[in-house]
């Protein structure tokens, strides 16, 4: 007996697994945010993980996207929405969406089926794509407005005026 396209989608086998693997990457993102120490400049804090400076910066002497993105996560994880703000809109906005989208992920896989949609594709792919289009059009607003190399460090705000 084959299912009718209006009925939901059933989460079995190794959905149900990639679910519960991104909804628990999610919450581990703010974890590990939790650990770090927020650079004061707005960007950089991911440094701390090992990782070199953004290759992009260091070519262009402007920020990227993503920059300030990990340093919006550290001051998110400590309550100053703020200065997650200051450092990159969306990584701030990216922040207080894990847990309800991390919280939905998981009862999917408790219930074995996605709530409130027919399938987890559409909603997630959905977020996906408005995450990029708004990170896209930050990064526009940051990129034009904002000098190159104006500032003792050497790169500009991350977000307005510093």
């Amino acid at each position: 007996m084959s299912s009718h396209p209006a009925d939901p989608q059933r989460l079995d086998g190794p959905i149900r697994w990639r679910l519960l693997l991104l909804a628990t990457g999610l919450v581990g993102l703010l974890d590990v945010s939790r650990w770090l120490e927020p650079d004061p400049r707005g960007f950089g804090t991911h440094m701390q993980l090992g990782l070199g400076p953004c290759a992009f910066t260091v070519l262009t002497g402007r920020l990227c996207p993503t920059c300030g993105m990990t340093t919006a996560f550290a001051w998110f994880t400590r309550g100053c929405l703020g200065q997650s703000w200051h450092a990159n809109p969306m990584g701030c906005l990216i922040a207080l969406l894990i847990l309800p989208v991390s919280s939905w992920l998981f009862v999917c896989v408790w219930l074995k089926r996605p709530v409130g949609f027919r399938s987890v594709d559409r909603p997630l792919m959905g977020l996906l794509v408005a995450i990029v289009s708004a990170s896209l059009a930050f990064w526009i607003i940051r990129f034009l407005g904002a000098p190159l190399n104006p500032g003792p460090s050497g790169l500009p705000p991350v977000f307005g005026p510093g």
